[in-house]
């Protein structure tokens, strides 16, 4: 049997968005609008419940929690793509790559369970209603940010180190941002291992956060259809229905990215989940709890009739 060394690429060259330049132009402009209607968004629901006691709640402090990762999440992302979409020379240092997977993963992976985490809450305030203040305590819910936070970033320490260690047999990345899927297609080395590793991670964080989310949603259900008002039962599945709709979006994207099999995996179909996911769902975020919600619409309308 023959033995290869490989040496891997000092730079990563990463695949745009396109190679047209009009086209280049226009995904540049419809990039920058969406990051920036993201950032906007994000921080002033962030600063809303910061500067609005009616919002020093747990499920405001966890939805503070989801915005500061979106904005974290996509700020690691769509600069690059911004860059690239314009850029003639769109290589990236493998340390760079290395850090964006880092951070990508690791808040990809944050934003699963305190979406979670979230469920949880609305199950405890619906369920057991009593008891919502002893349970919900601030000193619990900074102990579920701090789990959280510190999985996502462990998970993606073990991830990144197992990918990174191991040659590449190509510089050209088919990609417009370095992600876990596309390294492993240019990894040298037996990658079945490899994609068991991604496999694994993604089943233990993504789907134990689903199916803690899912059982929430299933008792959350029962209880609310025991409610004999039907005033009651629209009130309980208002509070409910922002959340219901960006775990929808959010989990329906990254299972179809990171839990399908290889054989089915394209890289055309990796490219337009990864917008979805990298800017349109953070980009919805705030606004689908903003226009959903009655107490931040009024905490706007508040806070600028002080001004």
């Amino acid at each position: 049997m023959e033995v290869v060394n490989y040496t891997s690429p000092a730079r990563i060259i990463l695949l745009g968005i396109s190679d047209v330049p009009h086209l280049q132009a226009i995904c540049f402009l419809v990039f920058l609008v969406m990051y920036l209607t993201m950032l906007s968004g994000n921080l002033l629901l962030v600063i809303l419940v910061r500067i609005t006691p009616k919002l020093n709640t747990p499920m405001y402090f966890f939805l503070s929690n989801l915005s500061i990762i979106d904005i974290s999440f996509s700020s690691s992302i769509v600069p690059v793509i911004l860059v690239n979409a314009l850029a003639k020379d769109r290589t990236i240092s493998i340390l760079q790559c290395g850090v964006q997977v880092f951070f990508s993963l690791a808040l990809g992976a944050i934003e699963c369970m305190i979406l979670a985490v979230m469920a949880y809450d609305r199950y405890v305030a619906i369920c057991q209603p009593l008891h919502y203040n002893t349970i919900m305590s601030k000193r619990f819910c900074y102990l579920l940010s701090f789990i959280t936070w510190g999985i996502g970033f462990l998970n993606s320490c073990i991830l990144v180190g197992h990918a990174f260690h191991q040659p590449f047999c190509t510089p050209h990345l088919n990609h417009y941002f370095c992600e876990i899927p596309p390294i492993l297609r240019i990894v040298c080395s037996v990658t079945w291992l490899n994609s068991l590793v991604v496999f694994i991670s993604a089943g233990l964080i993504v789907m134990s956060s689903f199916c803690l989310t899912l059982v929430s949603y299933v008792c959350i259900i029962s209880t609310v259809l025991r409610i004999r008002s039907s005033e009651g039962r629209h009130k309980a599945f208002s509070t409910c229905g922002s959340h219901l709709t960006v775990v929808s979006l959010y989990y329906g994207t990254i299972l179809f990215m990171y839990l399908r099999p290889r054989s089915i995996s394209t890289q055309e179909a990796d490219r337009i989940v990864a917008v979805v996911y990298t800017a349109v769902t953070p980009m919805l975020n705030p606004f689908i709890y903003s226009m959903r919600n009655k107490d931040v619409k009024g905490s706007i309308i508040c806070n600028r009739r002080k001004r």
